[in-house]
């Protein structure tokens, strides 16, 4: 029997993504053994304001950028399977793909707010989850009400390397050098970094690869 395929999930509006995004990802990969990561860029994020948010094509884009050369894929597959919440995603990405196994990944600034998430117990019941130290921010998932849910479910990294031998809930607390970067520091300082990214395909449909690849290629990888 082929040991199980595992794969990161690393979801957020990516609005825009940028080298922060890919550098906590290639150590989140690398200290689970991960053989592959997907960022799942959200159509729309309940928790977030619209106002600012660039366009589906313009994120993805961006995402694309950033993952060359990387064991990064990045992704709209949530318009695929017709998802708007966490939690609905991860059960529906299980079911599709069952020879892979996931870990939801998300900085320590997502951990402090997890409990405001739609079934975010059965997220955590769904998949392992790894949380990433986030400067400013870890003060406040240590201390929130999700975090003193999953504190008994904490494992070491190590658990997950092994590959088949975790279940979930589990939760694996990564330490990561404060990487400062933000999507919001950039779009202060580009306000036209989407229109820029479109040109000259301003009109073309948004294309993803999990979708338009088949199901058979993922599998057999």
């Amino acid at each position: 029997m082929s040991r199980p395929y595992l794969t990161g999930l690393l979801g957020g509006s990516f609005n825009p993504a940028h080298g922060g995004h890919r550098r906590i990802t290639l150590f989140a990969a690398d200290a689970l053994g991960l053989d592959e990561t997907w960022w799942l860029v959200s159509p729309g994020n309940p928790l977030k304001p619209q106002d600012d948010m660039g366009s589906l094509k313009a994120r993805l884009r961006s995402a694309e950028r950033q993952a060359r050369r990387a064991p990064i894929v990045p992704s709209a597959i949530e318009l695929d399977l017709d998802t708007r919440y966490t939690v609905d995603t991860l059960r529906k990405l299980v079911r599709r793909y069952p020879r892979r196994r996931f870990v939801w990944l998300m900085g320590a600034d997502n951990l402090a707010q997890f409990h405001l998430w739609r079934g975010w117990r059965r997220i955590a019941r769904t998949m392992p989850i790894a949380v990433i130290a986030r400067p400013g921010y870890d003060a406040a998932a240590m201390t929130s009400p999700a975090m003193a849910w999953l504190r008994r479910y904490i494992v070491p990294a190590a658990s997950i390397r092994k590959r088949g031998q975790w279940s979930a809930p589990a939760l694996v607390l990564l330490r990561f050098d404060p990487d400062h970067r933000s999507a919001t520091a950039i779009r202060r300082a580009h306000a036209g970094w989407a229109a820029a990214l479109l040109k000259p395909d301003q009109d073309a449909p948004v294309r993803d690869r999990l979708t338009f690849r088949s199901i058979r290629t993922w599998e057999d990888a």
